[in-house]
């Protein structure tokens, strides 16, 4: 084992006359350093941990900043703003780091998983990885000098977040060293039994390896194979696992003694097979093609044991050069493959990018860094409880989605939530690294608000789950009433007449259902909104009726079934909106034919063209809406409220993030009462948006009306 050389006055002076002339950013960073009290062993040896997996100079300068910034914190933060943001960001991901490192101490041992996902999601900058892992395994190495609880701490610390990690991404050259320091520390009895027994064989296996290396080449080189042959070290923490995974006897292990041997292309790794158990007897399910059955997490080799020289076994692995440095470098990253996890796209995406890290390239590290600029985002965040727990949820979830992910009762109960210790409301979205508080009350009361898509409580189709649950074990009578109750306040907000509610016994069937009483608890649970519900019923109410008889004049013509509106019958005429009941996509529509004005569209219940159909029926036609209307229309909205600051630019805030234009907009406040009439006119696309807009108006604080008016 490595271990860190005894410190010097000069340690890092020495560094830099040894190393090849830093980069500026490098320089500048262990010119700022000089002089100041920090651990220069342990610094020079996370440089050179950095050069080796090849990390371009604003890592490096990064890991220089960070030991400034934790031995003179004043001093950082004089020259942090004078840094460029990419280095600021490094930086900010080793102090964040900190918190994970913490929050590890608060846990007991195992479920470390979240806290692994956690590090990842909180940095925005993945180089900062390489850096905490360099610096823990140069901690580990010096761990001896510790005091027995400290190592002991750092070991598990090492054990549970740096070791996985660096297997997750295939970082080897760190990976084996944190595992056997860890184990050396945590189980020295056990790892000094299985050192021993390796020291007591050394000097045989050694000659054994030697031997059968030169006995191979020679073969491989009679066949025509060109191979690049070495002995494979084997760890101790590996040897270790495999004893308890397989409960074997260390003399029972076969790859104690193992070659590998490296050749130019697929078809040499199979030649190279053919040789191998040509010259030597192989060991009966002890063969492992991941060449034509890679593992799950890309890993590529042959794998085989056989009866080497002298009888004794010996474990040999044949990959080509390239499948060497993918496995060795990232792509045979043994987390999900042994520890059973199911990682999400955008997750794989992010450590398949950090992956390309440690390939070879060309080019300058200035281009390199350019690049790294993309931060890729996870479609998931990580939420911290104030016990330090850790859960996940879909990028997107309130805090009220996280009440119910931790249980279903705290959700029931949530009243309210504290972000950071912040009050939030319960449609907030937290991001990673966040600590939620959730506040409950005695009593479980969840609002059927929360299942309305349009206020935005809820964003997780488990937690909706769990709501309309609750509401179904309410009583039947409740439900129906709250069902009837929510059509009626909707077909109040979208100005429906109130007889349209007497045909709602049609509408069952169009939702899959048998009967009114299915409908309306469907409503109250959240399974159809009385938006859709409201849409349903004017067409079912109205329903496109036969061609009428139409004046000479007007030509017949097919039109297409693409555009806005649809005459039936005729084709290739003018039509315009009515001004007096503004008809939108979804409503019941007829059309009356003007005199040089084309087809006037009217919504069905309209009084304007009640009266003008008594005066000419004949002129009265049937219009609908065609299947993709991309048009714009105008409506009448009114939004009663009580005044307070910003409302009125909370409510025209509401109607731009909704996508709907405003036309027009008058506003009076009462000065005794303090209610405020607003009333706009709006283009919207269609009635489905709308009704959104309403619901989202409706939610704002103060607001205690919104709905649709007509002039009519």
């Amino acid at each position: 084992m490595v271990q860190a050389a005894p410190a010097t006055a000069s340690s890092l002076a020495l560094w830099r006359e040894r190393s090849p002339v830093p980069a500026p950013e490098l320089a500048e960073a262990l010119d700022a350093v000089a002089g100041v009290a920090v651990n220069e062993v342990e610094l020079c040896d996370v440089l050179d941990l950095l050069a080796d997996l090849g990390c371009d100079a604003q890592t490096l300068a990064s890991a220089v900043w960070f030991a400034l910034a934790r031995a003179d914190a004043a001093r950082w933060e004089a020259i942090a703003p004078r840094l460029p943001e990419g280095m600021q960001r490094l930086v900010a991901g080793q102090v964040a780091a900190q918190k994970v490192w913490a929050l590890h101490a608060q846990r007991s041992a195992g479920g470390t998983e979240g806290l692994r996902r956690l590090l990842l999601a909180i940095i925005r900058d993945l180089r900062v990885v390489f850096v905490l892992l360099a610096r823990q395994l140069a901690r580990m190495r010096a761990a001896m000098a510790l005091p027995e609880t400290e190592r002991q701490a750092l070991a598990r610390l090492t054990r549970d977040i740096h070791a996985p990690l660096a297997n997750r991404l295939g970082i080897w050259q760190l990976k084996w060293e944190l595992e056997d320091l860890a184990f050396r520390y945590l189980q020295p009895d056990t790892y000094k039994r299985i050192a021993r027994l390796l020291d007591e064989r050394r000097a045989d296996r050694e000659g054994f390896i030697r031997e059968a290396l030169d006995e191979l080449g020679r073969a491989l080189g009679a066949a025509g194979i060109h191979a690049d042959l070495a002995g494979r070290p084997k760890h101790i923490y590996s040897i270790w696992k495999k004893m308890q995974r397989k409960a074997l006897d260390f003399s029972h292990l076969y790859d104690i003694r193992a070659v590998r041997v490296l050749v130019d292309s697929v078809a040499d790794c199979y030649a190279a097979l053919g040789v191998v158990h040509t010259l030597w007897p192989h060991l009966p399910g002890e063969f492992d093609d991941y060449i034509a059955r890679p593992k799950g997490n890309g890993y590529q080799s042959l794998h085989t044991a056989v009866v080497g020289p002298h009888g004794k076994t010996l474990e040999v692995q044949i990959r080509t050069h390239a499948m060497h440095r993918a496995n060795e470098l990232g792509v045979a990253a043994h987390w999900r493959y042994k520890e059973g996890g199911a990682g999400d796209a955008e997750f794989e995406a992010k450590i398949a990018w950090m992956r390309k890290l440690l390939e070879p390239r060309a080019g300058d590290d200035a281009e390199l860094a350019a690049g790294l600029q993309t931060e890729l985002l996870e479609d998931r965040v990580y939420l911290l409880t104030p016990k330090g727990e850790v859960f996940d949820l879909p990028r997107g979830a309130t805090v009220l989605d996280f009440a119910y992910h931790v249980h279903t009762e705290v959700g029931h109960r949530c009243r309210g939530a504290r972000v950071n210790g912040r009050i939030v409301p319960l449609t907030y979205q937290p991001h990673s690294g966040d600590r939620v508080e959730i506040i409950t009350a005695k009593n479980a009361e969840p609002s059927r608000d929360w299942l309305s898509a349009h206020h935005g409580y809820l964003n997780t189709s488990r937690a909706r789950e769990k709501v309309r649950i609750w509401f179904r074990r309410l009583a039947h009578d409740a439900n129906l009433a709250a069902g009837r109750a929510l059509l009626e306040r909707e077909f109040k907000r979208l100005a429906l007449p109130a007889a349209l509610s007497a045909e709602l016994g049609k509408l069952p069937p169009h939702f899959h259902l048998k009967t009114l009483d299915e409908l309306l608890i469907a409503v109250a649970l959240g399974e159809f909104s009385p938006g859709q519900v409201a849409r349903a019923l004017q067409e079912a109410a109205h329903p496109p009726g036969p061609s009428p008889s139409l004046p000479a004049t007007v030509a017949r013509h097919s039109r297409p079934d693409h555009s806005a509106l649809r005459i039936e019958g005729v084709g290739n005429l003018l039509t315009v909106l009515a001004r007096c009941c503004q008809p939108l996509p979804g409503d019941a529509v007829r059309g009356y034919i003007t005199k040089g004005r084309g087809v006037s569209v009217h919504r069905a219940d309209c009084a304007s063209l009640a009266r003008l159909a008594r005066r000419e029926p004949d002129r009265v036609i049937e219009v609908e809406w065609g299947a993709a209307a991309e048009q714009a229309y105008e409506v009448d909205v009114e939004l009663i409220a009580y005044d307070r600051k910003d409302l009125q630019k909370d409510v025209t805030g509401t109607v731009s993030n909704a996508g709907v234009h405003i036309l027009a907009l008058n506003s009076r406040v009462a000065p005794r009462t303090g209610v405020v009439d607003m009333r706009f006119t709006l283009r919207v696309r269609d009635f489905e948006q709308l009704s959104g807009l309403l619901d989202k108006l409706q939610a704002l604080p103060n607001v205690t009306e919104a709905k649709r008016v007509s002039a009519s």
